[in-house]
């Protein structure tokens, strides 16, 4: 999720929907489109470093470990589409899975003002985006992934809704574990680094934890924590 600019002029509201978890709107605001979640500001299009490091992070991390000729990555939360575009460009994913709960969004990625930004990555034969909430879905899917890379909210302390709270909880955690093919990747973002997610991912039983930060203009930087899935 990518922090936006101030601007002086106020954000014209272009949608706006009542969702299942809630009311989203998509705003323009100078030139940025922006995702508001019940009050809540998830993303825009300003930036992108964020989520390109997300995918990134999961691949290097794979890279130097056993992984299928063609790794599958699961993508929690569509967003503006940068996480999606960046996976799609690049050869080296086999299958690119996107949890997205909000029809809203997925609307507006199809026919509407945000399809420019990954039209061609939703017509890859690589992609499927599946409308469901990714909490349930971890916790009920058959398929296992090479990489999970989580986006839905500003980091694990930080929720959009109440009902994502359970995702970094060692249950939770232990649910995207077994999303997880042996010595698959988690990456998930945050707007803050947590001591304390860290030290639930190694209670959940990942290894290789760590936090990579993400400079920003002003402020605590964003941040991709990751880690491994023991073989």
């Amino acid at each position: 999720m990518t922090r936006t600019t101030d601007f002086h002029e106020a954000p014209e509201v272009l949608d706006r929907r009542e969702g299942p978890y809630g009311e989203v709107v998509l705003r323009r605001h100078g030139e940025l489109l922006q995702i508001i979640a019940n009050g809540c500001f998830l993303m825009d299009t300003s930036d992108g470093r964020s989520e390109r490091l997300l995918i990134d992070a999961a691949r290097d991390a794979l890279a130097t470990a056993p992984h299928a000729p063609a790794p599958r990555v699961l993508i929690g939360g569509l967003g503006v589409g940068f996480s999606l575009a960046h996976a799609a460009a690049d050869p080296f994913w086999g299958r690119i899975t996107v949890v997205e709960r909000e029809p809203a969004i997925i609307g507006w990625h199809r026919d509407g003002p945000l399809a420019p930004l990954c039209s061609d990555a939703l017509a890859d034969p690589r992609t499927e985006v599946v409308a469901a909430d990714l909490v349930n879905y971890v916790n009920e899917t058959y398929a296992t992934f090479d990489a999970l890379c989580l986006d839905i909210d500003n980091g694990p302390g930080w929720t959009v809704t109440e009902d994502n709270e359970g995702l970094y909880s060692q249950a939770g955690l232990a649910s995207c574990a077994r999303a997880l093919r042996p010595d698959g990747v988690l990456a998930v973002w945050s707007a803050q680094p947590s001591l304390e997610f860290e030290q639930t991912l190694r209670n959940a039983g990942f290894r290789a934890v760590r936090t990579e930060e993400i400079p920003v203009a002003r402020g605590v930087p964003d941040v991709v924590h990751l880690a491994v899935r023991p073989g």
